[in-house]
C-alpha cells in the first residue's frame, strides 16, 4: 500500500471529488500544501466550493484528465475498473488508493482520532461530538458525511490533535481506519448487497473494535443485542450507554449503562430534553435542539465520549441545544400555504420509525410521508420492515426505487409496497414522477398537516419544488 508522507506535499487527484467524504479529505490535503485536483460526473455546491478554494475539479471522467504530473489517485467504491480515468490512471502506471485507506493514513496524525460508526445516526452524532468539542475548546479538525451548518459545510480543519470522523461500515471501509476513541450507535442488518447477514454485519463491527488501543475508548449502545460479543476481551475502555423507560426516582437510581437519559420529555417542537445520569448518579438536565428519542440516544452517545476527553457538562448542554440537526436530517424546508415541509435521509426501516415516531410530537394534523425507497436489493431484503415502519404515516406516498449502484432486476418496485400498505388498510398512493406527485400534494394536503419527504435519493426535489412554485 502506498504510504503518504504528509511532510512532502504531492500532487493526489480524486476521482469522485464531489462525494462528501472525498471533498472534505481533498480540502484538508489542500490546506496542508498539497496538490489537488479531482473529477466528478457533475458540477454541484460541493464541487463550486471546491473550485472557489482553488482547486481544479473537472466535471466529466475522460482519460484525458489524467497525466504524468500526478503522483497518487484517490478514488471511491463508487469507481469501476471500467471507468475512462481509472483506465488511464492503470495505464500510466500511477499509484492508486481508495478513500478508506487515505482517511486512514491521516486519522495516524492525531492524538486523539474519533470514529462514529452504526447502521443509523452517524451524521448527527458526528456533529453532535463536533459541536461539543468546538464549544470545549478542541479546536477539532471534522470530517461529518452531511452539510453542517455550525461548520458551513462538511469540513473543518481545526489546529490541535482531535480529529472526528464518521465512519461506515459499508465494503468494511470503517477498518481501513486507525482511531483511537470509537462510539458503536447500533448495529443492524444493512448494505446487504455486501453482507452476507446480520452475522456479518456484526462480525465487521467486531473487527472494528479491535481497532482501538488499550488506552482508547469505546463507547456502545447498551441496548444492542448481545453487545458482549463486539465488546469482550477488548483490552481498550468498553463504556455503555442507553435510555431508561419509565420514571425513574433519581434518589435511587439503578441503570444497567454507564451514561443514560432518564425522565424524558418533548418541548412543543418535539425536542427532547432528559436527566442526564452517570455511573448512577444525577448529573444535569439536558435539553436538545432536534427531535426524536432516537436523537435523544444519539446525544448521550455523544456525551459520553467527549467527557472522557475533558469537555466540560456547561459546552455540552450549549452546544447540544444550540443543534438543529444536519442538512436532510428532518430538515425544515419551508411551509406552503399551512402545510409544513420536512425532508429526512432515511432510507432504512428502523430510521423511518425513528423519523415517523419523531413526526408524531411535531405539531401537525396529518402526516404525510413521500417516501422514495433506495436501492432494490434493500427494498427486497426488507420489505416487509418497510411495510411496517411506513404504516406510522397517516398517509402515504411512494415515488420509484431510487437504484443509486445497482441494476433493476424487475422483481421489486414501490407499487409492490404501496400494495401491502393498502391491504394492511392504509392509505397509500404510487406515481411514477416526482411532476405527478407533486400535483397530487398540491391538491391533496391541508392548513396544519405535515409534510415529509423521506429517501437517500433525490426526493428532497419534491419538497423544494412545491415551495419554489
Amino acid at each position: 500500500m502506498y504510504q503518504i508522507d504528509f511532510t512532502k506535499p504531492i500532487h493526489i487527484h480524486f476521482i469522485g471529488i464531489g462525494g462528501i467524504s472525498m471533498s472534505g479529505l481533498a480540502e484538508l490535503l489542500h490546506t496542508k500544501g498539497f496538490t489537488v485536483t479531482g473529477s466528478d460526473h457533475k458540477g454541484s455546491k460541493i464541487t463550486d466550493h471546491l473550485s472557489k478554494l482553488g482547486i481544479k475539479v473537472a466535471t466529466s471522467q475522460v482519460a484525458e484528465n489524467i497525466n504524468g504530473d500526478i503522483d497518487l489517485v484517490v478514488y471511491t467504491a463508487a469507481i469501476h475498473e471500467d471507468n475512462p480515468e481509472y483506465q488511464a490512471v492503470i495505464a500510466h502506471n500511477i499509484p492508486l488508493m481508495d478513500r478508506a485507506n487515505l482517511l486512514g493514513q491521516v486519522m495516524k496524525h492525531y492524538k486523539n482520532a474519533i470514529s462514529v460508526a452504526g447502521t443509523h445516526g452517524k451524521t448527527t452524532t458526528t456533529s453532535m461530538v463536533s459541536l461539543m468539542m468546538i464549544e470545549g475548546g478542541m479546536d477539532p479538525t471534522i470530517s461529518v458525511g452531511g452539510i453542517l451548518d455550525n461548520i458551513e459545510g462538511n469540513i473543518r480543519i481545526g489546529n490541535s490533535d482531535n480529529f472526528i470522523v464518521e465512519s461506515c461500515e459499508y465494503k468494511n471501509s470503517f477498518l481501513s481506519f486507525h482511531p483511537t476513541h470509537e462510539i458503536i450507535l447500533n448495529i443492524e442488518a444493512e448494505h446487504l448487497d455486501f453482507f452476507k447477514d446480520l452475522a456479518d454485519v456484526r462480525h465487521s463491527f467486531r473487527s472494528f473494535a479491535e481497532k482501538l488501543p488499550s488506552f482508547g475508548n469505546l463507547v456502545i449502545n447498551g441496548h444492542i443485542e448481545n453487545f458482549e460479543e463486539i465488546t469482550k476481551d477488548l483490552p481498550c475502555n468498553v463504556i455503555t450507554y442507553g435510555i431508561l423507560e419509565g420514571k425513574t426516582d433519581l434518589n435511587a437510581i439503578s441503570s444497567p449503562f454507564y451514561y443514560a437519559a432518564a425522565n424524558i420529555s418533548y418541548t412543543d417542537e418535539g425536542c427532547g430534553t432528559y436527566d442526564l445520569i452517570r455511573d448512577n448518579q444525577f448529573i444535569t438536565r439536558i435539553t436538545l435542539g432536534v427531535v426524536g428519542e432516537h436523537n435523544i440516544s444519539n446525544s448521550v452517545s455523544a456525551i459520553a465520549l467527549v467527557d472522557r476527553l475533558g469537555v466540560s457538562i456547561d459546552a455540552m448542554k450549549t452546544a447540544l441545544l444550540a443543534f438543529k440537526g444536519t442538512e436532510r436530517r428532518f430538515q425544515k424546508k419551508g411551509v406552503l400555504n399551512g402545510v409544513t415541509i420536512v425532508d429526512d435521509y432515511a432510507h432504512h426501516p428502523t430510521e423511518i420509525k425513528a423519523t415517523l415516531t419523531a413526526a408524531k410530537a411535531y405539531p401537525h394534523k396529518d402526516i404525510w410521508c413521500v417516501f422514495q425507497p433506495h436501492t432494490f436489493s434493500r427494498t427486497k431484503a426488507l420489505f416487509n420492515d418497510f411495510v411496517t415502519s411506513l404504516s406510522l404515516a397517516d398517509k402515504i406516498v411512494l415515488a420509484d426505487i431510487y437504484p443509486a449502484r445497482e441494476e433493476d432486476p424487475g422483481d421489486i418496485s414501490s407499487k409492490d409496497i404501496q400494495e401491502k400498505l393498502i391491504e394492511s388498510g392504509k392509505e397509500a398512493y404510487y406515481f411514477n414522477s416526482f411532476e405527478q406527485i407533486q400535483n397530487f400534494l398540491r391538491e391533496k394536503c391541508t392548513n396544519g398537516d405535515l409534510l415529509i419527504t423521506m429517501g437517500a435519493g433525490d426526493v428532497v426535489s419534491i419538497g423544494e419544488s412545491l415551495l419554489r412554485k
